[in-house]
């Protein structure tokens, strides 16, 4: 049996709308439920894309040895900071496949990051033009320095002997022990003397990474950046006085090869680029309307500057250039300073100081090595200027340690000019240097005060005082020297 019940037509009328109703909702909600799981979908499968495709930096920190050094506080801050925070604790970052605990950096020929061949320090760096690239090429002059047998190597080839190498080493020593806790050295001109000691540092290849010096090169590097940070751009302390630009000029040098061996290392000091764009483009910009570069930065004296300011700082600007940091007008300004320094000849082939003559009336020039050098590594080792300067230099610059003949700053120039040279007049030279220096060592590393106690032909002649920044000035001075075989190659080579 069954029910039979006839509905009424508004009641009909309502179910029907009321099914209607029921089936649109029953649609919308199958849509959005469809919706939702395809973006669940589409979710899941870009997660798994983003995660395949994205590449992670590791930062390696070196495993600290049983009896760790002391590490410096670095402070990290941008180019203008306020006083930088001394509980803020340095780190390397590294973006290398090898650990960065490796005892000592050595390099080849097939060492990612370094070029093969000879090459020298006065062609193209190949280094990339915004100051950050990763494993670069090393310029292959610097490149020699870095491994030790291409440093005997260099050393035999030059005429030296693999002694050498342990009085450097020494020296090396020395400087490190007697580093202050703040990471200079001296008693006063202290951003020059930790420039002076960095650059010892670096033409032995020593860079933060370094087992015996890294400590002690990355202390270096913190003390220059951060007075430059503190002093708004400026190195030396403000007691300098005039003589200012020297400092300047010899620490910029200084960061400025660091930054390239450390670049070329795939090191990322805190604040190193930014200070040394800063330092360097500071040079260029305080030129001497002569050319050179005067005391106080005056760029319109009347004395015009002087060859002794100018050629620190084209060693600097050369070094800048190397960096792969970019400054404005470099080339400009180099040219021009050359220009000063070939009219600091004398006709003789000797250069002198603001004009032609000697400072101080000596008896013979003291910066004949300077301009023949600034010439060589701005280029113009081939030109006539150059040669007839070596002449002058073989027939009137002697070197006696315990004699008058001892200016340790003439020679530290004629060193670097007569070994890029070569051939006869580097072998005539060669012996005045290296014999004295290597003999008159002393047993803890650094060298005694040369001159016998008498008076020597040199002006200023800082080096031979006995208090911490004489001895130390001087021994930074014999330790470039002797690093001279393997610090860059000769242009001519």
């Amino acid at each position: 049996m069954s029910l039979h019940t006839t509905l009424d037509p508004a009641a009909q009328r309502a179910l029907d709308v009321q099914r209607r109703r029921s089936t649109a909702a029953s649609i919308v909600i199958s849509l959005l439920g469809v919706t939702l799981i395809a973006l669940v979908l589409a979710f899941i499968a870009l997660k798994a894309i983003v995660v395949d495709s994205t590449e992670f930096t590791v930062i390696q920190r070196p495993e600290p040895p049983d009896d760790p050094p002391a590490r410096p506080k670095v402070a990290q801050h941008s180019p203008r900071p306020s006083a930088p925070s001394a509980r803020a604790m340095p780190f390397l970052h590294a973006q290398m496949e090898s650990p960065l605990s490796v005892p000592q950096v050595e390099v080849s020929a097939d060492t990612p990051g370094f070029i093969s061949g000879d090459g020298d320090d006065y062609g193209d760096s190949g280094l990339a033009g915004d100051g950050t690239g990763i494993w670069v090429p090393l310029d292959g002059s610097i490149r020699k320095r870095c491994s030790a047998a291409d440093r005997l190597a260099q050393l035999e080839a030059g005429g030296g002997t693999p002694e050498i190498e342990r009085h450097v080493t020494d020296a090396l020593r020395f400087i490190k022990q007697t580093q202050a806790p703040d990471g200079a050295w001296g008693n006063d001109h202290r951003a020059a003397m930790t420039g002076l000691s960095l650059l010892a540092y670096l033409g032995h290849c020593e860079t933060p990474l370094s087992e015996e010096f890294g400590d002690s090169c990355l202390r270096a590097i913190v003390f220059l950046t951060d007075r430059a940070a503190k002093q708004d751009g400026r190195f030396s302390d403000p007691a300098a006085g005039r003589h200012w630009p020297y400092e300047q000029a010899i620490a910029t040098y200084a960061l400025a090869e660091a930054h390239t061996l450390c670049r070329a290392m795939n090191l990322n000091i805190p604040n190193l680029a930014e200070t040394v764009q800063r330092a360097g483009q500071g040079l260029i910009d305080r030129q001497h309307e002569s050319g050179g570069w005067d005391y106080d930065y005056e760029e319109d004296s009347s004395r015009g500057g002087d060859l002794s300011i100018t050629a620190w700082h084209v060693q600097a600007l050369k070094a800048c250039k190397l960096s792969g940091i970019d400054f404005r007008n470099l080339s400009r300004c180099l040219k021009r300073s050359l220009d000063y320094v070939e009219a600091r000849q004398a006709s003789d082939g000797s250069f002198g100081y603001t004009g032609t003559t000697p400072a101080g009336e000596l008896p013979r020039p003291s910066l004949t090595g300077a301009g023949m050098l600034c010439l060589q590594i701005g280029g113009r080792e081939s030109s006539g200027a150059v040669r007839k300067g070596a002449r002058h230099a073989l027939e009137n610059s002697p070197f006696a340690w315990d004699g008058p003949d001892c200016d340790l700053y003439a020679h530290y120039y004629l060193a670097q000019a007569m070994f890029q040279r070569g051939g006869k007049d580097w072998t005539a030279y060669q012996p005045r240097i290296r014999d004295s220096l290597t003999a008159r060592q002393s047993p803890d590393g650094s060298w005694p005060a040369p001159g016998g106690g008498g008076k020597i032909h040199a002006v200023g002649a800082l080096f031979t005082g006995d208090s911490p920044t004489g001895i130390h000035y001087r021994t930074t001075l014999a330790t470039l020297m002797l690093e001279v075989y393997y610090r860059y190659l000769p242009a001519t080579r």
